[in-house]
């Protein structure tokens, strides 16, 4: 289902710059020379080349240079403080640098939550804090910190979406329908309009949640990161109704507006493959691995050499997944939930899929995704009835993912229930014909 891992590569977009870049005049000047100090001033990678436009990686490398001058100058300048920990976050997002972007932008916000700011000041560090705890998937501590930003401020969009995600995460959806009504009374915008189609989605609205989205994809300014992916998660609600053609479009217009964007170039290449062209799938995955090193596009790949028979290529690359998911969780981001899949989906170790997905189950056990996981666990072993147990958690919303329309199928064959099972598939698979893996192709075996 994978839904969260759309959310929080994209959708939360509480990462955006709470105050702007320089003007677009900087853009023709050279960047200045210096050299910052890194113990207090967090190092800024540089981009791959085709990241964004060279006007608007050198406005950020000025950006950068500029605030780290000041923050050099005067330690205590907490408005440079802060923006240079919005510039990192921005950065996290567009370069997929997590393991030294988060963390840097936690250092360059627990330095200045410790001076003591002046309230608006501490409002936004606490806010993008809370940004931060999310993408790491410290989701409860995400929501003790974006309520205390809330008690600093109570009239701010942006941090209402914070707590969307923290409730939504954490698998406490009421809560998070409260939260996406006040963000979208105080600001209706990209921003609250991605939340609720979300909810939307999660309710079992996938219809509603077409329509919010596409909403927030016109808001947006072409171009920008922020409007890519949320036309990105456009298409994947269109992958989910199986209308290939509709997402496609989608994917090759954010092209047009920002040429060159890694998800858009691999969601083409997940078209590719529902189109069974498996030599432009690879090619599409391998490009888009070049311009970042997003752990999906690894898996993608991987999975695509398990179809092919390619073991000793698969066994390289799941290697370096390992690697890359330890360097994650070095730097603090929880992957529990993205161990688990690698081991039940490309390594074929159920037992090992429990022992990751069951510490996620402990921290979160009325979240869908990790409920679902579970599940799919637990069929694959063939426990059927603690199957059912965790698909009630999962099915509490009506949600209509059609991978949970198929897991759910599956698990009431197992328990007898024939008739509803193969009911159950059938749904899932008109929805959403082109699904892949061994529990769709056994799903498939009962309606041959």
């Amino acid at each position: 289902m994978y839904t969260s891992r759309y959310l929080f590569f994209g959708v939360i977009l509480t990462c955006c710059l709470f105050v702007s870049c320089q003007s677009p005049d900087s853009t023709t000047q050279e960047p200045m020379i210096m050299q910052a100090d890194h113990s207090l001033i967090p190092e800024l990678l540089p981009r791959h080349t085709q990241l964004g436009t060279e006007a608007e990686q050198l406005e950020v490398r000025n950006l950068y240079e500029e605030l780290a001058h000041k923050i050099s100058q005067h330690p205590e300048d907490a408005t440079s403080q802060l923006k240079l920990a919005q510039l990192f976050m921005l950065e996290a997002r567009v370069t997929g640098e997590h393991g030294h972007y988060y963390p840097a932008t936690l250092q360059v916000l627990n330095r200045l939550l410790s001076q003591n700011p002046e309230k608006d000041v501490e409002f936004g560090a606490s806010a993008l804090k809370a940004s931060v705890l999310l993408s790491l998937h410290q989701f409860e501590e995400a929501k003790t910190v974006a309520q205390h930003a809330v008690s600093l401020n109570g009239f701010n969009a942006l941090i209402y979406g914070s707590l969307v995600d923290a409730h939504v995460e954490l698998g406490e959806y009421a809560d998070a329908v409260k939260m996406s009504d006040k963000m979208n009374a105080i600001r209706p915008d990209l921003r609250s309009y991605s939340r609720a189609s979300y909810l939307r989605e999660i309710y079992g609205d996938l219809d509603g949640a077409i329509e919010a989205m596409t909403r927030a994809a016109e808001t947006g300014y072409p171009g920008y990161e922020e409007t890519a992916w949320c036309r990105l998660t456009l298409g994947s609600l269109y992958e989910q109704q199986g209308d290939l053609k509709t997402a496609k479009a989608q994917y090759e217009r954010i092209l047009q507006e920002r040429p060159q964007y890694p998800f858009a170039i691999a969601a083409l290449a997940g078209i590719a493959g529902k189109e069974n062209n498996q030599e432009l799938q690879e090619a599409l995955l391998q490009q888009a691995i070049r311009i970042i090193p997003e752990v999906g596009f690894y898996i993608d790949l991987t999975s695509l050499y398990q179809d092919q028979g390619r073991e000793d290529e698969k066994e390289v690359l799941v290697d370096e997944i390992l690697l890359m998911l330890e360097d994650d969780e070095a730097t603090g981001h929880v992957m529990n939930l993205e161990y688990a899949h690698l081991y039940l989906d490309l390594m074929d170790d159920p037992e090992k899929a429990l022992e990751y997905a069951q510490k996620e189950a402990d921290i979160r056990p009325k979240n869908i995704d990790v409920a679902l996981t579970m599940a799919e666990i637990m069929i694959t072993t063939e426990e059927y009835e603690a199957a059912a147990e965790y698909l009630e958690a999962a099915n509490l919303t009506g949600n209509q993912h059609p991978h949970l329309l198929l897991i759910s199928g599956l698990t009431s064959i197992g328990l007898g229930e024939e008739k509803t099972g193969i009911e159950l598939i059938r749904q899932s698979l008109e929805q959403d014909p082109y699904q892949s893996g061994p529990l769709v192709a056994h799903a498939q075996s009962f309606l041959d």
